[in-house]
């Protein structure tokens, strides 16, 4: 009693915080931490709450409930936090229910009906739901992450509307809690109601029948207000369809029970070119009576270097016909198209078969409400009238009218959508930072709303209304109906606990943006952010929370034809084994948004909250490519570690591992003794101890003869060979890694590379990325690597000679690191320029060069930093050409450098290696050769597998030498032996 006696005084809401922990089994978290996470969905809103409440079952709701009335306290459900509109903010309590109420209760395929707690992500309903060849019909792009609850909350609809309809056509009863703790059952009828909850509603629907009758629009996309019409008796008084979109404001969803539908066996991909975003929005509805599956819409300004696969225009429609078999679902797509050119409007068009090229063309789609926030130029652009929609047929005059009066208050946007349907999405380059840029949006905002209206549409026709168009809603509905809306919220929720703000009584549309609290001036930093003007605060602002880093499922469903699968890509390896929001790219982004903002999080760079949150942060870049927002949390983590050590001691591993490349070179004339230690069980446990390495790993050892004394040894033997003479030369980038663990490969690359034609040179001196410098923070020690490094290669870099990496991580950092760190220096820019992968530079200075055939399938893993930033297309052909089949697994190894050495580390470290490449190397077929180009990736192969993978230079060499030596023979491509057979 004590202890919370002296809490109370310093903590205003201790006695809250105390009332739900005494009643509540789940989590209940008042940190600063938990609330940050909250403050923001992925709308240009942010509102704080007190705390975060993640409920363990509905009588857990009932008890966060019950405390909150009784200290006059809101409560906000939240899903996935995906939100656009700014309903899943709030103050008061917000109920997390991903974390424990997110169970597929059944699936019934009798009854093609399912039964899911709030929390249930839609994509796991998706691929329990397709073993029984099923599905759940609406598919919002944001599917591998938002959850069914958040989807009810605002009658999500997604781009197979056209087949299935809106979130409320497929729900057949709700679970819910209203304010005041009572339970009901909506379904037709009101006999699920609370008695006077009852008799109010069926009061409020008979006094206003007319009105429901006429004020209400009829069009496919009407999410905005509440859906009163569906109580009309003619509609069968569907209360469940009416609460559908309500956005957490009526009351608290338990648990629904969802009708599921049976997708088509296979799909077909039509793209149809028009010279313009009008001729398309005005085609879109006459492709209806194809029965289409979707028909999506975009123009040049979003699609970007993607239009170079797509049909001749300026503008598309992606149209996906289905069909009991492949054939028949081309033939459908075929169809589409002669009649599409048929009207002459259209100028190219194609038939996609493929899966894989539907999903590549689908991802260009998906993705969208994340790229569409940076415009071609780099200019930020917003959600707020994001998805407003309009009868179909009056879609292309719409959006004329619409880009007039964008160029009347000089905004730009790119609109995409679901055109079929009349929606609308759009991101605008509104400044929201500075009073008169938040003043044009108000006034923008009340003239397309009017514009909307005028052609007969609703102001959400996905989103629902939050705090982005509620206060607009008297211009589309009218103040009866309004008033009608107030009515029937303080039926549910008289007190006005739940949600207050949204929807009926709401906040102004210019409040609480997100941008108020952030500082005005640039932080000082040391990265250039060249995406961001040199502003730490815009590379932060990328973060608009569609939170693709969320996605933990390795397919994105079974038998449905959009959707790419977060399992193509690494985002965000520590999220997908945590679970935990501040663990995921997202997460790290809104704490250090609120560390910018100083109001919850007040220490600034020397944050504990973020510092914890960047702990798990395996640096793998995997977000610097497959955040559709382009966050690189990995250059963020850099930034942030640097300003938090400033002048204070730093992690032991920082010192070790961190500065790996400058102990390997002055330990490498003792490298036997060394070795000799790390052999005894006493001395290794000091070094880890005292290194501040993970117990549980072995320490990798250093070799008899680093790669560059091989080098040297081997060319003073040359010495006076002529025979390079003439070729194309290269430089080979002697890395720490293979320069003292893998010596190896270097020598593997060499005759490969030779063999190619190729003469091959090494840097005179020592040569290092700064790598594990920068992955530690130490920003400036990483500039005075990297400026000794460039002085070396000042020579074949006037010269402009290919620069060989052939360790992914390392060569990406040339590739970024360097620039953004050294913009000022010339020589960076060319050395980036200048690395080229192993497989980049054999195309590239070798084209006419056969590789070897090693006519064997392939098992392992593509290194995190190759898939984020080298890409990997050039290794695909070289291995095809090469005659090793099959497919590396996506995902990271969780090695990630220092990351799985690190003292804590370990389990996460493993677990992210459970994720995709230990169940693909245990699923290997016979014989298969394990490739792994990074050291990290082999290092965690060989601790955790007990395989030995090898990078595909080595595997190439060791064909060359098969093929070229004799029997008998004893010297090698590779200057070692002749090998038969693998090693």
């Amino acid at each position: 009693m004590g202890d919370h006696s002296s809490r109370s005084a310093t903590d205003p809401h201790a006695s809250l915080r105390a009332a739900l922990g005494a009643v509540v089994r789940g989590d209940v978290d008042f940190s600063a931490s938990a609330r940050a996470l909250t403050t923001m969905d992925a709308s240009n809103y942010r509102r704080v709450p007190l705390g975060v409440v993640a409920p363990r079952d509905a009588d857990d709701v009932a008890a966060v409930l019950a405390v909150c009335r009784e200290h006059g306290v809101p409560v906000v459900p939240r899903g996935g936090g995906t939100s656009v509109a700014g309903q899943a903010t709030g103050e008061g309590i917000v109920l997390d229910f991903t974390r424990h109420m997110n169970a597929i209760v059944s699936v019934d395929a009798q009854t093609r009906t399912a039964v899911v707690q709030p929390g249930v992500v839609l994509d796991r309903l998706r691929t329990a739901a397709g073993a029984y060849g099923l599905t759940f019909g609406p598919d919002p792009s944001t599917h591998g992450r938002c959850t069914l609850g958040g989807m009810i909350g605002n009658n999500a609809c997604g781009a197979h509307s056209v087949a299935w309809g809106t979130t409320a056509d497929n729900v057949t009863a709700l679970d819910v809690l209203t304010y005041d703790g009572e339970r009901a059952r909506l379904a037709r009828g009101y006999e699920g109601l609370p008695q006077l909850l009852a008799d109010g509603v069926r009061a409020l629907v008979d006094g206003h029948l007319a009105l429901l009758r006429t004020g209400f629009p009829t069009l496919p996309r009407r999410i905005s207000g509440y859906a009163l019409d569906a109580l009309l008796p003619e509609r069968r008084t569907d209360v469940a369809r009416a609460f559908t979109g309500s956005e957490g404001t009526l009351g608290v969803l338990t648990e629904a029970t969802v009708r599921l539908v049976r997708p088509p066996a296979a799909r077909a991909l039509a793209v149809l070119g028009y010279p313009d975003e009008g001729a398309a929005a005005d085609a879109a509805h006459l492709l209806l009576p194809h029965r289409p599956l979707t028909v999506e819409g975009m123009a040049a300004d979003l699609v970007g270097d993607a239009a170079a696969d797509l049909p001749r225009g300026a503008a598309w429609l992606f149209v996906e016909t289905g069909g009991d078999t492949p054939a028949e679902a081309a033939a459908g797509a075929a169809a589409l198209c002669r009649t599409a050119a048929a009207d002459g409007a259209v100028s190219g068009h194609a038939v996609v078969t493929d899966p894989a090229g539907q999903r590549a063309l689908w991802r260009v789609r998906e993705d969208a409400a994340g790229t569409a926030t940076r415009l071609p130029d780099g200019s930020e652009a917003w959600p707020g009238w994001e998805d407003c929609a309009v009868p179909p047929e009056r879609l292309g005059a719409y959006l004329r009218e619409f880009r007039a009066l964008l160029g009347r208050h000089g905004l730009r946007g790119a609109p995409y959508g679901h055109f079929a349907d009349g929606c609308v999405h759009v991101r605008l380059d509104v400044d929201l930072l500075s009073a008169a840029g938040v003043r044009r949006y108000r006034a923008f905002s009340a003239e397309v709303a009017e514009l909307v209206v005028a052609h007969g549409g609703s102001l959400s026709g996905e989103h629902g209304d939050g705090q982005a168009r509620a206060e607009l809603l008297p211009l589309m509905y009218g103040p009866r109906a309004v008033r009608l809306f107030e009515r029937f919220k303080d039926l549910w929720d008289p007190a006005g606990g739940l949600n207050p703000g949204m929807v009926v009584r709401p906040y102004r549309l210019d409040e609480n943006l997100r941008f108020d609290v952030l500082p005005r001036r640039p932080v000082p930093v040391e990265f250039t952010y060249p995406g961001d003007g040199g502003d730490f605060s815009t590379a932060v602002r990328r973060c608009v929370g569609v939170a693709k880093c969320r996605e933990t499922e390795p397919v994105a469903g079974a038998g449905e034809g959009a959707g790419s699968g977060s399992g193509e890509g690494v985002m965000c390896p520590s999220y997908r084994v945590t679970r935990d929001e501040r663990h995921s790219t997202r997460g790290r982004a809104r704490l250090l948004h609120e560390m910018l903002a100083g109001e919850l999080i007040t220490d600034g760079w020397r944050s504990r909250e973020v510092r914890e949150a960047l702990d798990l942060c395996l640096a793998c870049k995997g977000c610097r490519s497959d955040c559709p927002a382009g966050v690189d949390m990995a250059t963020y983590k850099a930034e942030f570690l640097h300003h938090h050590y400033a002048g204070r001691p730093r992690p032991a591993a920082h010192y070790t591992m961190g500065r790996l490349p400058l102990w390997l070179h002055l330990g490498a004339p003792a490298t036997p003794l060394i070795n000799e230690l790390l052999s005894r069980p006493r001395p290794t446990a000091l070094a880890k101890r005292l290194s501040g390495i993970a117990p549980e790993r072995d320490l990798p050892r250093p070799a008899s003869e680093p790669f560059t004394r091989w080098w040297r040894r081997r060319a003073q033997a040359r010495k006076g060979d002529a025979g390079g003479r003439g070729r194309s030369i290269v430089v080979l980038w002697p890395d720490t890694f293979t320069n003292y663990f893998s010596p190896s490969v270097g020598r593997a690359a060499v005759a490969v590379l030779e063999d190619a034609g190729l003469r091959v040179v090494v840097p005179p001196k020592a040569v290092c990325c700064g790598l594990t410098w920068v992955s530690t923070g130490q920003l400036t020690q990483a500039r005075a690597v990297l400026r000794r490094t460039l002085r070396v290669m000042a020579p074949a870099l006037d010269a402009g000679l290919p620069v060989v990496g052939l360790e992914p991580s390392c060569t990406a950092a040339l590739r970024t690191d360097l620039t953004e760190l050294l913009p000022d220096d010339p020589r960076a820019r060319r050395l980036a320029s200048s690395a080229r992968t192993f497989a980049q530079v054999l195309e590239e200075r070798a084209p006419l060069w056969e590789p070897p055939r090693v006519d064997r399938p392939v098992a392992g893993q593509t290194h995190c930093h190759q898939h984020a930033v080298l890409g990997d297309a050039a290794e695909r052909r070289l291995r095809e050409r090469a005659a090793l089949g099959g497919e590396l697994s996506g995902g990271c190894c969780g090695l990630a450098g220092d990351f799985g050495f690190t003292r804590g580390h370990y389990d996460v470290s493993v677990a992210c290696a459970e994720e995709q490449l230990l169940p693909s190397l245990r699923q290997a077929p016979h014989g298969a050769e394990v490739l792994a180009d990074g050291f990290s990736c082999r290092t965690q192969i060989a601790q955790l597998a007990g395989v030995r993978g090898r990078h595909l230079a080595e595997v190439l060499a060791e064909a060359l030498a098969s093929r070229t030596c004799g029997e008998g023979a004893d010297e090698g491509a590779d200057g070692g032996t002749c090998h038969r057979g693998r090693k």
